[in-house]
């Protein structure tokens, strides 16, 4: 009988990112293997495009506290519930580490072999709550100075006994026919409908980001928007709040050939995302997609954390060769000229070089 595994890993958006490799290894280790993920009701859609996820088990903890008593959420934490125990399991995976994901992993059913595994230790520059480890059967201890991608790799590893091997694959793929279904880039007024013009390729800016101390200048958006113009790239401008919606306008108003995405879903950013000739972005959860999707990508961090959770990095975060995805840091900023000179490294599209 195939094995039953539980993946609890609820949020932020570049975390669950970044437990997806996980699950590819879970696949080859265990072909046979039926592996659901419980998540943030946020990221659902992005969860059921990750390869080898079955059941998503939506989970709102995030919003449910702030009316732990109201009627509404008695009743969507009963449904939770009911769906959460629909299957026993054999295996029960905390990759999250906190109390909530603990919380969840102790109201899973496991059959009468079934065990709960949880980390046994914080890893550097991650969060990490001791209720995880009081309700594990087995809890694991990690190596401290680690990848995020690598902590949930080596975690599930030595879990189910085997080893992690090669290359992170993230496993997350387009939805069948998500190209033809991708937003559309508007026709620009210098091609007209001629339809033997070809389109330009597009290249994704990433400027927004929560934490305003990972931003980066956005003088230094519009000239790297406008380096890329004269490359013959158009350049794509995210945004996910009115005030990065204004900034993607800022930036779009200053370059000759820009395209502010219009608001989407999760799904369709996944899908016009994996259009694009590359992305250059902050530490983000949509930069962090970019990788996910293999595009070339150019990842900036104003801290010393692009070891942890950026490309270009092995498992114990050090410099890896990397043709198509890197980190650049300094302090306060990286300059322009340091960004751009890590996107001519990587294999883009030739003919806009």
């Amino acid at each position: 009988m195939s094995l039953r595994i539980l993946v609890v890993k609820l949020s932020s958006l570049g975390d669950v990112v970044h437990a997806m490799p996980a699950v590819q290894d879970l696949r080859a280790a265990h072909p046979d293997a039926r592996i659901d993920w419980v998540v943030e009701s946020a990221f659902v859609s992005l969860v059921s495009r990750c390869e080898g996820v079955g059941r998503v088990i939506a989970c709102d903890l995030r919003r449910w506290r702030k009316s732990p008593l109201s009627s509404s959420t008695r009743r969507e934490w009963g449904v939770f519930k009911a769906a959460l125990r629909q299957v026993r399991y054999d295996v029960v995976i905390d990759l999250q580490g906190l109390t909530k994901s603990a919380l969840v992993a102790w109201l899973a059913h496991t059959t009468q072999t079934g065990r709960r595994i949880a980390m046994a230790n914080q890893t550097e520059g991650s969060g990490y709550e001791a209720p995880t480890r009081w309700v594990a059967d087995k809890a694991i201890q990690l190596e401290p100075h680690v990848h995020a991608v690598q902590r949930s790799r080596l975690l599930c590893a030595a879990a189910l006994g085997y080893a992690v091997q090669g290359p992170a694959e993230f496993g997350l793929r387009p939805a069948a026919g998500a190209l033809s279904r991708a937003v559309a880039l508007p026709v620009q007024p210098s091609l007209g409908s001629n339809p033997f013009v070809p389109r330009k390729p597009v290249v994704a800016l990433v400027h927004g980001t929560s934490r305003a101390d990972k931003q980066w200048p956005v003088s230094s958006w519009v000239a790297l928007g406008q380096r890329l113009n004269h490359s013959g790239f158009t350049v794509a401008l995210a945004h996910g709040s009115a005030a990065e919606l204004a900034t993607s306008q800022a930036i779009a108003a200053a370059l000759d050939d820009a395209w502010v995405w219009p608001p989407m879903t999760l799904d369709a950013l996944v899908d016009t995302m994996a259009a694009c000739a590359g992305v250059v972005g902050v530490d983000s959860g949509l930069s962090h997609i970019a990788v996910a999707l293999g595009l070339p990508h150019v990842q900036i961090y104003n801290f010393d954390t692009a070891w942890r959770t950026g490309p270009g990095f092995d498992a114990l975060g050090d410099p890896a060769t990397a043709a198509k995805q890197v980190s650049v840091f300094a302090a306060p900023q990286p300059e322009l000229n340091a960004v751009w000179q890590a996107w001519e490294s990587l294999e883009t599209p030739v003919f806009c070089r």
